[in-house]
């Protein structure tokens, strides 16, 4: 958070009632909403590929630990 944003919040937002407050960041939230900013970076969403690798690892990952000579309840 850049300093004019923090001065702002302590000399601002700390001093309303947290019924303001909760008002106050609704009015914020809707705001970026209605703007349908792209605030979700599609590099950190895993791939259908990146899922079945995972998928794929985790089901060997289990079958090493519960070989089928034991005995599962």
């Amino acid at each position: 958070m850049s300093n004019k944003a923090q001065e702002i919040y302590r000399q601002v937002v700390c001093n309303l009632s947290p019924t303001k407050r909760l008002r106050l960041a609704t009015l914020i939230l809707n705001e970026l909403v209605e703007q349908k900013l792209s605030i979700i970076d599609q590099s950190d969403t895993w791939t259908e590929q990146d899922q079945h690798d995972l998928a794929s690892f985790s089901s060997e990952y289990a079958a090493s630990i519960f070989s089928e000579s034991e005995e599962t309840v």
